[in-house]
């Protein structure tokens, strides 16, 4: 199976080629869309001067958000099964591999990486907290028993996560996707992943505002499309 990877860019250029690197080093057969969402430090030049047919290169003119860039990639893809992957160095692409497996072998058609049942560098107790407090209510508002909603790592078979009309700009995209997966019936297979947070001086965007978001389009989706 062909994975595409959706990597949204803005403002890494400090990890940007290691982590490019390290995604075109795993054994997969894969296809790499990258989307500048308008970095200002230098990661856009970074991305033009790639060598023709590394990656896909898609580039917004201004800063509009993860769920932008992601919807931006979308439609760039042509493998049976897509993915994403953020360009800091918080996740270990060597971990799409497991996120693959259930799917390859006909178990699962959307796998999650979960941060909380492998090995990890811990986060800031909050940061956790905000973490299981989220998840905690999209397990009651939507019947199931995930373990982390928030994580990066998410595997879709294309025709299902291309079947879905996505509208969120920003972090809430990791919400949409996941609440719009399971009021349609998938079931969500999850894989354990190693996570390496970064700290906030190390360029970590996230904070608890998009926590507050994230809980308002909950319980949105769970009653609206």
């Amino acid at each position: 199976m062909k994975v595409s990877i959706i990597m949204p860019v803005f403002n890494e250029k400090t990890t940007l080629l290691d982590i490019l690197e390290k995604v075109e080093a795993v054994h997969i057969d894969k296809e790499i869309v990258l989307v500048d969402d308008g970095s200002t430090d230098g990661s856009r030049e970074i991305l033009q001067s790639l060598e023709p047919g590394r990656a896909k290169v898609i580039l917004h003119e201004k800063n509009s958000g993860k769920g932008a860039a992601i919807r931006s990639g979308l439609p760039h893809c042509t493998g049976d099964i897509i993915t994403i992957q953020d360009a800091d160095l918080e996740y270990d692409p060597e971990d799409l591999i497991k996120l693959l497996k259930p799917i390859e072998a006909g178990k699962a058609d959307v796998v999650y990486g979960s941060r909380f049942t492998g090995e990890r560098r811990n986060m800031f107790f909050w940061h956790w907290v905000g973490n299981q407090f989220l998840t905690f209510t999209t397990n009651i508002l939507y019947d199931t028993t995930l373990s982390d909603m928030e994580t990066c790592y998410k595997m879709f078979r294309s025709d299902i996560i291309k079947g879905i009309e996505l509208k969120s700009k920003s972090f809430e995209i990791e919400v949409e996707m996941t609440t719009k997966i399971l009021k349609r019936r998938h079931r969500i297979y999850e894989v354990p992943i190693s996570y390496a947070g970064r700290e906030f001086h190390e360029g970590k965007k996230i904070t608890w505002k998009d926590g507050i978001v994230a809980l308002y389009f909950l319980f949105k989706y769970r009653f609206t499309d």
